[in-house]
């Protein structure tokens, strides 16, 4: 054995030098890390970004936490493998605005505003009771300076709405619970901003103590707000308007979201404020499922906050719970502290509310997050000298760091878990009514170019979320010798209809079609795919002999008995600022009356403009009973009509901003009256540039698929009669369809 191994050692010794020597010329792979190539960076976080909502699912951890954990392993804290250079303090920046910028965006600003006492209760009480909890455990526990434990104050009373990415998964934005909580954290921000402010003139002998320094602070921030709020709306609309290209006005609101941050940073506040201020101006011109709204969430969740979540994590170093005591037990107060005082703070709220248990933990959850403000805070006083001394140590430092960390696991598991119950909640209240059916299914005429996108986003607004159902679009063209130019061209329509649904998150199923008849064809299409509405668009008058309804709208009328909305929209939609409905009587009595007043208000919800219902008092008190019962955040008005002829009069009221909407009847139905037949006059010589929907409601009558020879294939807008009394008397049909004199509307007033 002896021999065998010197044999073998003798025999392997070459082996073993050469591979000593391998191993000493072996590149040190360290020297590359950490990554300084922005190629490359960028590359690792999109990896990141990718990979750790797998990672996160097979862990069973909320999102955020696997985004925080991911930043912890690649900083300079864990594996080192990134340094955190400029570009996550930009990306980092950029996404923290973003989150506050889609807070405002999706708040439901009139819940805000009729529950404006609750809102500034919960604000008041989020930020005092830990300012002053942490304040007396940074004097008493930790042994701080007053001006010290006053920062500390600052930086567990405020709070990051880092958990906010969550409800917006579970569809939550507008949860009573959810909007209490956001508003309540703008407040506490701007409160704990202000006490840093005068922290900050004291520290740095800027006059903190002198009145004339927060008579110009509070100048400057009120000169702000009231010109954001007075030029915004009115810049916005004025673009709206002019430009519908998507880059154009997706690159508008971020200049305004990134100028007010800019503004707010300009007057002493921080640019969190800002952003959340540009969020509420904006809310109202930005519906939530239109096309713009889905491109700004799209990428902020898809780079900007993911970046922001990977920065935080790296700045966390975990180690320094090893190191001393004393981190231990600073991280151990700040947590406990700034935990309890949120929590005396949203459950005590949650129990003045009467609001249920899994409501509280949202609000919670929400207000637990330390992160931005706190790091904002803490930089500042990393670089104040007070007394020969930085305002903030290293112990503090990393205190607040590590406590970030935890306050963002507690947040994450909290809303996390809450937001799954009142999801759960809902789902069983509704199910009972999903259980009932509902057969909706919108189905669009896309005949022409101009009308296509309009009509798809008010499928949009009108269509139900919770059914997640797509949308039908058709080109129906004549089968002759220009059929196939027309059906290129119907394509062509096709596909940018449905790339607009597409923007909104909207599955849409198109079809082209021949037809010898474009009615039938229209019919026949909407029964083969079981719609049950159809949605198209007014008859464009070109030439002076034009009809009101063109050369198969009335067709479809009569022979189709279900909804059918006729629309004529000059303007973007979300720049509407009142929905006006004239309401004939008797409507409440047909069978589709409920139908559209639901489409409706999802539509005035969904914009945010009012909607003012013009008809008798029974039927305005139906209607305000449904609205209150199913769409409470609605703002809906009610003016009493005595007589459909009193429609003329809203000429004065309805503006180039307004859309009027029109019920109306088919002939032999319960609402149908006379004054009908004169309605295309009317809009025509009363309402000839306003943006206009005209809605014939389920009815009963004749099923569509009842076709007898007794039937009318075709009906004439004016009977022959009527025709020839006009040319006797003189009138040409570009005569009885232009304005009129004064003598023409008072017969159409009186013939009502």
């Amino acid at each position: 054995m002896v021999q065998y191994s010197l044999k073998s050692d003798i025999f392997f010794a070459p082996l073993h030098a050469e591979l000593q020597e391998n191993m000493l010329t072996m590149p040190d792979i360290s020297q590359y890390f950490p990554i300084t190539d922005p190629t490359l960076i960028f590359f690792v976080v999109l990896c990141i970004i990718l990979f750790a909502p797998i990672v996160r699912t097979k862990l069973r951890i909320p999102h955020i936490i696997g985004m925080v954990l991911a930043g912890v392993a690649v900083g300079q804290y864990g594996l080192n493998i990134l340094e955190r250079d400029s570009s996550f303090e930009l990306f980092g920046k950029v996404g923290l605005l973003y989150i506050m910028f889609l807070a405002g965006l999706e708040m439901n600003v009139l819940d805000m505003k009729k529950k404006g006492i609750r809102f500034i209760f919960f604000g008041l009480l989020t930020f005092f009771v830990p300012f002053f909890l942490s304040y007396f455990v940074g004097i008493f526990l930790l042994d701080y300076s007053p001006l010290a434990s006053l920062l500390l104050a600052c930086i567990l009373s405020s709070n990051t709405l880092i958990a906010y990415p969550i409800v917006c998964r579970y569809g939550l934005q507008k949860h009573p619970s959810v909007t209490l909580s956001v508003g309540s954290s703008m407040i506490s921000l701007t409160l704990a901003l202000l006490v840093l402010a005068a922290i900050v003139g004291v520290g740095r002998g800027a006059g903190g103590t002198d009145i004339t320094y927060w008579v110009v602070f509070m100048l400057k921030v009120a000169t702000f707000c009231v010109g954001a709020v007075f030029l915004i709306p009115r810049l916005t609309r004025w673009f709206f308007n002019r430009y519908a290209d998507a880059v154009m006005l997706y690159i508008y609101i971020l200049s305004v979201l990134f100028l007010c941050a800019a503004m707010s940073e300009f007057c002493g506040m921080e640019g969190i404020f800002g952003a959340f201020l540009a969020g509420l101006i904006l809310n109202r011109y930005i519906p939530s499922v239109s096309p713009l709204m889905n491109r700004i969430e799209f990428i902020g969740n898809a780079l900007f906050i993911p970046y922001f979540l990977i920065g935080v994590g790296m700045l966390i170093d975990i180690t320094v719970l090893f190191h001393s005591w004393e981190t231990v037990w600073v991280v151990l107060c700040m947590v406990v502290v700034g935990t309890v005082g949120k929590a005396i703070a949203a459950y005590s709220s949650a129990f003045c509310f009467k609001m249920s248990w899994t409501s509280a933990h949202i609000m919670f959850g929400l207000t637990e997050a330390h992160a931005a403000g706190g790091i904002a805070m803490t930089m500042v006083g990393m670089s104040l000298m007070v007394d020969g001394g930085y305002l903030v140590d290293v112990s503090m430092l990393n205190g607040v760091v590590i406590m970030i960390l935890f306050t963002c696991i507690i947040s994450s598991l909290v809303v996390e878990n809450a937001a799954r119950k009142v999801v759960m909640q809902e789902n069983m209240h509704n199910s009972e009514q999903e259980k009932k059916g509902d057969d909706e299914k919108l189905m669009l005429t896309l005949q022409h170019d101009d009308d296509a996108e309009a009509l798809v986003q008010i499928a949009i607004l009108m269509r139900n979320k919770r059914l997640n159902r797509g949308l039908v679009g058709i080109n129906v063209v004549y089968d002759n010798t220009d059929s196939e130019r027309n059906s290129k061209n119907g394509r062509r329509i096709l596909t940018r209809a449905e790339a607009t649904a597409n923007a909104a998150d909207v599955r849409m199923q198109t079809q082209s079609r021949l037809a010898t008849n474009i009615a039938n064809g229209i019919k026949h299409a909407f029964k083969e795919n079981d719609a049950s509405e159809l949605i198209m668009a007014l008859h464009r008058q070109q030439e002076p002999g034009d009809t009101f309804w063109g050369a198969y709208t009335q067709g479809l009328i009569s022979e189709i008995n279900r909804q059918i909305l006729i629309c004529r929209i000059l303007q973007p939609l979300n720049t509407i600022r009142r929905i006006i409905v004239a309401v004939p009587s008797r409507v409440e009595y047909e069978v589709g009356f409920y139908r559209w007043v639901e489409r409706l208000s999802r539509m005035a919800d969904l914009l945010g403009c009012r909607i003012i219902f013009h008809g008798r008092t029974e039927t305005n008190t139906l209607i305000n009973r449904y609205i209150q019962l199913s769409h409470p955040e609605v703002r809906a008005e009610y003016v009493y009509m005595q007589h459909w002829k009193e429609i003329v009069n809203l000429k004065d009221e309805v503006k180039e901003d307004d859309l009027l909407v029109v019920i109306s009847a088919r002939s032999g139905t319960v609402s149908y009256k006379p004054a009908f037949e004169n309605l295309p006059k009317e809009l025509t010589m009363f309402f000839p540039s306003c943006n206009l929907i005209i809605v014939y409601p389920d009815q009963n009558g004749q099923q569509q698929d009842v076709m007898t020879f007794t039937a009318p294939q075709r009906i004439e807008q004016e009977s022959i009669y009527s025709t020839l009394i006009n040319w006797m008397n003189g009138r040409r049909p570009s005569q009885r369809t232009s304005a009129g004199s004064s003598k023409e509307r008072a017969i159409l007033t009186n013939s009502n």
